[in-house]
């Protein structure tokens, strides 16, 4: 089976089996080398809203209004991401970087 093509900042539909179902998620990793294993780590979309420190409010065309939960981080293999929905914007990927950073206790760079 062909290797999706899959970019960092994409949102794409991931199986995520029968305890998480097929989500909307974005992706965090770099496109892996042919060598390498083909793995792709995201955060997931979710419309249960909690308002933690560690969620990233997300409303766009086609999308409940939801959150992108970095607590909930996590890493499949390539074949689990069903079809690509859209591109996330740049001003929201950053925040869910930084929110990843703190749940993992990363510095960020600052600006």
């Amino acid at each position: 089976m062909a290797r999706p093509e899959v970019k960092r900042g994409e949102i794409w539909l991931i199986d995520l089996g029968l305890a998480q179902k097929v989500r909307p998620a974005v992706v965090l990793s770099v496109p892996p080398l042919d060598q390498e294993r083909a793995l792709v780590s995201y955060v997931p979309r979710t419309t249960a809203v909690r308002r933690t420190r560690f969620e990233v409010s997300h409303t766009a065309p086609n999308f409940l209004p939801g959150v992108f939960d970095a607590q909930s981080l996590g890493t499949v293999p390539a074949v689990k991401l069903v079809r690509k929905l859209a591109l996330m914007d740049s001003g929201t990927m950053n925040l869910v970087e930084a929110s990843v950073c703190r749940w993992l206790g990363l510095a960020t760079a600052q600006a």
